[in-house]
Formats: structure tokens, sequence, C-alpha cells
């Protein structure tokens, strides 16, 4: 259960970002994905993460205190927003520069609209991740927008994708936001990892 959560500050640049001396953990997703609302229901704040109907609505590296205890940070979407190619050109470097450069980045959560069948861009990302070394978990929302068997469907797809480039997979989370649905396997997820931070 999260105590507290406080909005600290949004930066156009990972070097701009708060101290790196608490364990942090990004959120990232194609646009529209809901993560604003994930985020918002994982720590019980309702408006903590701003939501928009438009995508691509969070532009800058935004960073939250959860706990006075550790970052969690919610990214700019990637793929479709309706932004212009040099936007999304100058997202992509800072997205890039933030998971790569970030030295207190311990996990970063990839939020998939399960929804959709395997998207090639989605699918780049993972392999982004994996190619760096960064660690990943897979985040699957909005279950509760569709029956379980076309969430398992998708879901299958996807591993059948993913094992054409990975030998072992990563961890995979099914949520919903607005059922509250592995909220509490996501939180989890972050609390065994915390463990693993070196000041």
């Amino acid at each position: 259960m999260v105590k507290s959560a406080e909005f600290v500050k949004s930066s156009p640049d990972y070097r701009q970002s708060p101290k790196a001396d608490k364990p942090e953990f990004a959120f990232i997703g194609r646009s529209n994905v809901g993560k604003s609302s994930l985020i918002n229901a994982l720590v019980n704040k309702k408006d903590l993460a701003k939501t928009s109907s438009q995508p691509g609505k969070t532009q800058l590296i935004n960073h939250f205190l959860i706990d006075q205890d550790w970052y969690l940070v919610d990214l700019p979407g990637y793929g479709y927003a309706r932004v212009s190619r040099d936007n999304r050109a100058v997202w992509g470097k800072m997205i890039r520069n933030y998971i790569l450069k970030r030295e207190n980045l311990l996990n970063v959560y990839l939020l998939i609209d399960s929804r959709h069948s395997p998207q090639k861009i989605d699918i780049e990302f993972m392999n982004f991740l994996g190619e760096n070394s960064v660690p990943f978990t897979i985040v699957f929302t909005k279950i509760d927008k569709q029956t379980a068997n076309k969430t398992n469907e998708n879901l299958r797809n996807y591993k059948n994708e993913l094992l054409k480039y990975w030998e072992e997979l990563p961890q995979i989370i099914l949520t919903s936001a607005e059922k509250r649905q592995g909220l509490e396997e996501l939180m989890d997820s972050i609390k065994s990892i915390i463990p693993y931070y070196n000041k």
C-alpha cells in the first residue's frame, strides 16, 4: 500500500532529473496505452499522473517520489502521437538517453494494450531493451475491456512472437486500472527489486 506519492519534477533531459540517490522504476508504452491511469491506480491517487484522451500528453521525464523511498518515472509514449516527426525524434533520443544512462534505474515497466495483436514497434522496443541489457517487465493493460479468452489469445501471440528473438521471456503482469486488477502483483514486483539497489 502506497502511503505517499508526490510529483517532484519534469525534465527534458535525464541529466536534469532529481539526484540519482534512490531506486527508480520507469513506466513507458505506446501512446494511449493507459499509462497515466495505471500509475494513478497503483499509487492510489486520482490525478498524480495527468490523463488525457489525446495521445502524446506526456512529453517530459516525470519523476514522482513514492513513500519518500523510491522514484516512479512516467516517460513519454512512443509510436503514434499527434506531434511532428522532429518532436518524436527529440522524444526518442530523450527516452534512449534516460534508459541507457540513468544509473539508478532498476527496471522498466513496458505497458502494452492487451486488446491488440503484437505490434512491431513494441517488439522492437523490447529488443532494444534486451540488446542493451536493461531489465524490464511487460505489463498488459486494459484487460477488463475484453474477454479473458481474447486476452489470453493476444498474450499467446505475444509470447510466440517474442520467442523468435528471446530464449527466456521477462515477467508478464496482466492489469486493469479501472478494476484494480494486477496492481498488487505490480507493486510486489517493484518491492522485490528495491533491495538490489546499491547507493
